[in-house]
């Protein structure tokens, strides 16, 4: 079966301590959009359409970053394909534990993707 992508329904904004209450009231606030998760520690998360966009707190950044998920049917298959396009994954960037089936990568122009297995079955 060849290596399948498609976009995650999470999308995670991570951003400075000084931005992080503002962003989360502009959000739940000022859009109203439907608060799903926290907070929990440093991140707070709305529904936004069909996806889930995530407010996460993160100190030691000074401008706020956007990370997307990809999912795949093979995480293995995939790291394999990426590589082959000279795609260099970035685990570093945040730990995800030893359980999850999944890693970082970035796009071209610096955009951290998680990719990880896509539950259900490919249609």
């Amino acid at each position: 079966m060849a290596t399948r992508f498609s976009g995650g329904k999470n999308i995670a904004m991570k951003v400075p301590p000084h931005q992080h209450e503002a962003t989360v009231r502009f959000y739940r606030d000022l859009l109203g959009l439907e608060q799903i998760g926290g907070p929990a520690g440093d991140a707070v998360g709305f529904k936004f359409g069909v996806n889930n966009l995530w407010i996460d707190k993160v100190a030691g950044t000074s401008q706020a970053e956007l990370w997307l998920e990809i999912v795949t049917n093979d995480t293995a298959e995939a790291a394999a394909t990426l590589a082959d396009a000279g795609v260099v994954r970035c685990d570093e960037i945040e730990n995800l534990g030893t359980d999850f089936d999944g890693y970082w990568i970035s796009s071209p122009a610096s955009i951290i993707h998680l990719v990880d297995a896509k539950e259900g079955s490919w249609e």
